[in-house]
């Protein structure tokens, strides 16, 4: 091997790594700002509950879900342009599996995410029960 290609492949390397490193330099030091926050707030008497507010998933389904149809995306990409016998069929069929996955993930956290929001109905008042009604009479109500 020839310097000039080892200094290529040192390269690649580099770049491969570099998004890494810098995601963990900026993870740190968030993590050391957050440090330095609480304990300013600490030394200031601020109770602990007030330091940090609960942490709202929000939709979490949406972005498994899309996880997902993008590794199945570069999946099927991988079984359209792979040549036959080389690495690239198990390339295709993990990324396809693992996509399924995530899908699957999405939607059962869709399903049995708590609903935290009204729906429109009942924000446009038309399963409100009435004053000293029970919910048995209303839904007779209802469906007469």
């Amino acid at each position: 091997m020839s310097p000039l290609q080892a200094f290529g492949i040192a390269l690649i390397v580099i770049a491969a790594a570099a998004p890494v490193i810098i995601a963990g330099v900026v993870y740190y030091l968030k993590k050391r700002l957050e440090h330095k926050q609480i304990m300013a707030a600490i030394e200031k008497g601020t109770p602990l509950s007030e330091l940090r507010p609960p942490k709202q998933n929000g939709r979490l389904w949406i972005k498994n879900v899309t996880i997902g149809i993008a590794l199945l995306i570069i999946g099927t990409g991988f079984v359209l342009v792979a040549p036959r016998g080389g690495p690239s069929p198990t390339i295709a069929l993990v990324l396809i599996g693992v996509g399924a996955a995530w899908i699957i993930r999405g939607v059962l956290n869709r399903k049995y995410q708590p609903q935290s929001q009204p729906s429109t109905e009942d924000v446009a008042g038309e399963n409100k029960n009435p004053v000293g009604a029970s919910a048995s009479e209303s839904s007779q109500q209802a469906n007469e």
